[in-house]
């Protein structure tokens, strides 16, 4: 455990952290222009990108239980970059939903996110993930206070349920319901654990 926590703390972590993230874009790169994205390449990209996103959206969330389970401090270090990686993907989803669904007429997509519940789900779950990645600078933290930085960012998991339905009702048209519940899995252990760990801190969890 110590040895992984000294490699986290490393300089070299940052970057090899930060390609490991960009390798689903990279590949998704490759297969567009290599055409290995399927009998229908637009809806693979639309799917692919909703996907990492919310795969990085976990992994977000697995930071802090990590630290403090395993024992890895210096995991904390590379949680902004894995933020704005989230926040990367959600909006190549949503560009390419506006690009390949909706051919970026704004009148359209404008129309469709009032139209269909999924959609708006995930826009305003993009909309929040805005929020947070604009305000997750030293400047801006600085400027806002510790206080009410760490009251906005607690958003993070109003995402991930808007996220996760936003999901569940994109498979539901499909019947598809096998990775919603994955999904579901892994943001229930880790926000479960934070609640746990709050009514403890509080007073009001189980006592040994």
């Amino acid at each position: 455990m110590a040895t992984v926590n000294a490699w986290l703390a490393r300089s070299v972590a940052k970057p090899v952290v930060w390609a490991v993230a960009a390798l689903p874009l990279a590949w998704l790169v490759f297969a567009a222009f290599a055409d290995h994205l399927g009998a229908n390449p637009a809806e693979a990209l639309v799917r692919s990108t909703g996907d990492w996103t919310l795969r990085m959206l976990c992994v977000v969330l697995a930071v802090t239980p990590l630290r403090t389970v395993a024992g890895w401090p210096a995991l904390a270090r590379l949680r902004r970059m894995l933020g704005l990686w989230t926040f990367a993907y959600a909006v190549l989803h949503l560009l390419a939903y506006s690009w390949f669904d909706m051919g970026l007429d704004l009148g359209d997509i404008a129309q469709d996110i009032a139209k269909r519940p999924f959609i708006l789900v995930g826009f305003t779950a993009l909309v929040l993930l805005t929020a947070l990645a604009a305000t997750s600078f030293n400047r801006v933290i600085k400027a806002m206070g510790a206080k009410r930085w760490q009251t906005l960012h607690r958003a993070v998991y109003a995402v991930a349920g808007l996220a996760l339905l936003h999901f569940f009702w994109m498979r539901a048209g499909k019947n598809n319901f096998t990775e919603v519940g994955v999904y579901a899995l892994v943001i229930a252990l880790l926000l479960g654990w934070r609640l746990r760990r709050f009514l403890m801190k509080t007073g009001s969890g189980p006592r040994k």
